[in-house]
């Protein structure tokens, strides 16, 4: 358990206030879009460019030292009472996927940095130092590989991350050079376990829960882990009047099976399973010819690790099984796998007394959304804070989170660094 936290050593923001500039940064980052009609930022664009241009203006404007890895990963660092004392890390990803919401992400870097702006306008410092962490590239849109920037961090950003391609066919490491990266370099970005306090990522909750409770802060006890799977069926294209059907040996047909089978896959498991198929595409893909070939993707969660990797078996039998009866032939990509990664008690009770702080009641909820703290896991201690968002709806340009819980988050972030204290070493 942390040990007894002393009274809070200046006056608080106001809440409202704080929710208000989070909002305003916000709608800033958010209008940095690829798309004119939408929010899209990936990973080595000039959009991304321009909002780690903004976000460091943020992070010098609130006091700390600014610094980009080899991974392009933004770090600002608000220093300890004494130089070169561990860290609290705290942030979350400034890219986006297609056609986004405005807080996803953004909000875990934003937050923070304003948490930290009021530590430095009332002049004060902790035993520990504070850094927020703008990771390049969690959702994965370009590359088809999540977490590129919290891997990096952790050092497990490898030759297969590097090596994927987006549709243009350029890797990851060559774009990430022209970025002003260096893919040779990434062991220097690898962060040692002894330097991290804790890793801290506020998120929006991306579901209905806290919601229909009332609430607008919860504490998030794990996150479900997830595999993606690119599936393509090769059949042969024909004319589509004059190929009788039991002769066919049509892709899309397949593909379309093998999507409903996934769907009771997940149905039959139970417990929190879901699977979504996400993009499916058909070639040639004209009107009057049966498909030669059919691609679609995969995207499989469940709570307990060894029930979704027996799952994710399970389906590419099935899969197969299909394309057999069907006179297909069938690839099957894995394209991401992650355990899940449970948050540390302690910090979820530390994240307690700061959220009981605020007058708010204490609840605790799984996370079936992945994040950056399933990589920083395996190098620190990590909690997250979930900010109700209406309806749940995320990934979507409706979503939305209010100015008032966003302001109760911010007051939150700040509680829990101004009474950080680590847990006993016998604990």
């Amino acid at each position: 358990m942390p040990a007894p936290a002393p009274a809070t050593a200046f006056a608080m923001p106001d809440a409202a206030e704080l929710g208000r500039e989070a909002l305003d940064r916000l709608d800033r980052l958010a209008a940095i879009s690829e798309q004119a009609d939408g929010l899209t930022r990936r990973f080595g664009t000039p959009e991304h460019a321009r909002a780690l241009d903004l976000i460091e203006g943020w992070m010098q404007q609130a006091g700390m030292a600014t610094r980009r890895d080899a991974a392009a990963n933004l770090i600002g660092r608000y220093e300890a009472e004494e130089p070169g004392a561990r860290a609290v890390l705290m942030g979350s990803h400034q890219d986006t996927v297609r056609d986004a919401g405005r807080f996803d992400g953004m909000l875990g870097i934003v937050l923070p940095i304003l948490a930290v702006e009021a530590l430095h306008r009332a002049g004060r410092r902790l035993p520990v130092a504070v850094e927020v962490i703008a990771f390049c590239d969690e959702e994965g849109v370009r590359f088809r590989t999540t977490l590129l920037g919290s891997k990096a961090v952790t050092g497990a950003l490898g030759p297969a991350e590097l090596g994927a391609r987006d549709p243009d066919g350029r890797t990851v490491a060559e774009v990430l050079r022209d970025f002003g990266g260096d893919p040779d370099a990434l062991a220097a970005a690898a962060r040692r376990p002894d330097e991290i306090a804790a890793y801290i990522e506020t998120h929006i909750e991306q579901g209905p829960v806290l919601e229909a409770a009332g609430l607008p802060v919860g504490i998030v006890t794990a996150i479900v882990g997830g595999n993606r799977l690119q599936v393509t069926f090769e059949g042969e294209a024909g004319h589509a009047g004059t190929v009788p059907m039991g002769r066919r040996r049509d892709a899309l047909a397949a593909a379309a099976e093998a999507v409903l089978e996934t769907e009771a896959l997940a149905t039959a498991a139970g417990d929190g399973a879901v699977a979504t198929v996400g993009r499916i595409e058909a070639e040639p893909g004209a009107i009057n010819v049966i498909p030669g070939l059919a691609r679609f993707t995969v995207d499989l969660r469940l709570p307990d690790d060894d029930a979704r990797r027996a799952a994710a078996a399970d389906l590419e039998r099935r899969i197969e099984a299909i394309a057999a009866r069907r006179g297909c032939r069938v690839t099957i990509e894995r394209l991401y796998e992650s355990d899940g990664a449970s948050c540390a008690p302690w910090l979820m009770d530390a994240l307690g007394v700061a959220i009981a702080g605020e007058g708010v009641e204490v609840r605790r909820l799984p996370s079936g959304a992945g994040h950056d703290a399933m990589a920083m896991a395996a190098i620190s201690d990590i909690a997250m804070l979930f900010v109700r968002c209406k309806a749940g709806i995320s990934h979507n340009p409706s979503e939305s989170a209010s100015v008032e819980d966003m302001g109760v988050a911010g007051r939150v972030l700040l509680r829990l660094l101004d009474d950080f204290a680590m847990p006993e070493p016998d604990a």
